[in-house]
């Protein structure tokens, strides 16, 4: 049950599974104000200082220099798939694309052996973390042994005389990541790898299936885009802010009272906001439920804002311009082969959201496509 908490209803209250309070925050400028207050912290209050010390060190490891470096193995990876792809008249985008090349890119980045990248798909794959309770926990255990054992074997190898960032892949870097009270331990630097392999994957499979979808159910913008792709910055931003990968974020706790849309929330209680909701407010963003690629200042909060940002920005946005850019260029006529409506979704689990397929046609009826121009010269916007 769901009850108006102001006059305009921008933050409501809602009734909860553990009878704590918890709080919905839906408008742009409330959302911003939420994810930017220190009062909130993804963990009780008794750990928040040790979870922004946490960041601290993963920001150090994880930075955007890394991130670029990582620019001509997403540009090999892509026209890799793409040239998998085309071979064919008609493939599944999510099954020949979007899935693997974002749990490839992540592999990339850890300095893992290609091997074991079925596995991991196994593990991490959107349809992993979206299946049962019991299968999900038998293979959150065997990812997390994976990257133990992986841990334990770089601990004793990992470089003290390079900075985090002249680390040669990023396991290396968290491993040799300290500050004032030291570095990170063994399971810390599992549950980091965990998350980000998870989260990497995700929301990316998510940006390029959906973002697609959006560019076919907008085909002014798909016929620009291919026009001009000089745009494609803009275009992910848009995208981002259109289709919002993640739809609503976890639940943050209060420590201590915060007023957020004219509402005093008191300590103890929970607060999620609505990443989605925001990004089509009609109070920030003229047209909201319309995708445009020219938008000017498209501050969306598709990654969270202030300290709660997400790191793995600078990545999701190098993906999607060099996704996007590729793929059009390598395919002009793409298109969707289905009607929109005759698209399955996988089951909302509140947070996130995405297609099970995409099909689409890779030629029209001129021929054969061109042949991908190449790396291209799109810079990362962060």
């Amino acid at each position: 049950m769901t009850e108006n908490a102001t006059p305009v209803g921008r933050v409501q209250l809602v009734d909860d599974f553990d009878c704590k309070r918890s709080w919905l925050v839906d408008s742009y400028d409330d959302v911003r104000d939420a994810l930017a207050a220190r009062q909130l912290s993804r963990r009780p209050p008794v750990v928040d200082e040790y979870i922004r010390r946490f960041r601290r060190l993963v920001g150090n490891a994880f930075t955007p220099r890394r991130v670029e470096r990582l620019r001509p193995a997403v540009h090999r990876i892509t026209d890799e798939l793409l040239d998998r792809m085309e071979r064919e008249a008609e493939v599944d985008l999510v099954e020949a694309f979007a899935l693997p090349l974002p749990l490839v890119v992540v592999c990339d980045l850890f300095g893992l052996p290609e091997k074991d990248r079925p596995q991991l798909q196994e593990w991490f794959a959107p349809e992993a973390v979206q299946s049962s309770r019991e299968r999900r926990s038998e293979e959150s255990e065997e990812g997390a042994r994976y990257f133990a054992e992986l841990v334990a074997r770089r601990r004793s190898t990992v470089r003290a005389d390079l900075t985090e960032d002249e680390q040669p892949d990023l396991v290396d870097a968290l491993l040799a990541a300290r500050d004032e009270q030291g570095g990170m331990t063994d399971e810390e630097v599992v549950q980091t790898l965990s998350l980000l392999l998870i989260a990497g994957h995700e929301n990316v499979v998510n940006l390029m299936a959906s973002g697609m979808l959006a560019l076919f159910r907008h085909p002014d913008q798909l016929r620009l885009l291919r026009e001009r792709p000089e745009l494609i910055p803009a275009a992910v931003e848009e995208l981002l802010r259109y289709t919002s990968p993640l739809q609503r974020s976890a639940f943050r706790y209060v420590g201590e009272e915060v007023e957020i849309g004219g509402v005093a929330i008191p300590a103890t209680d929970r607060v999620s906001v609505r990443i989605a909701t925001a990004n089509r407010d009609p109070e920030r963003f003229e047209r909201p439920d319309q995708l445009d690629i020219l938008r000017a200042e498209n501050g969306h909060l598709a990654f969270g804002h202030g300290i709660h940002f997400c790191l793995g920005a600078p990545l999701a946005r190098l993906e999607g311009q060099i996704v996007f850019d590729s793929l059009l260029r390598r395919f002009p006529d793409i298109a969707l082969a289905c009607a929109p409506e005759e698209l399955e979704w996988r089951p909302f689990n509140g947070f996130i959201q995405g297609l099970v397929a995409l099909p689409v046609r890779l030629r029209g009826a001129a021929g054969p496509a061109p042949q991908s121009r190449g790396t291209g010269t799109h810079s990362t916007r962060s």
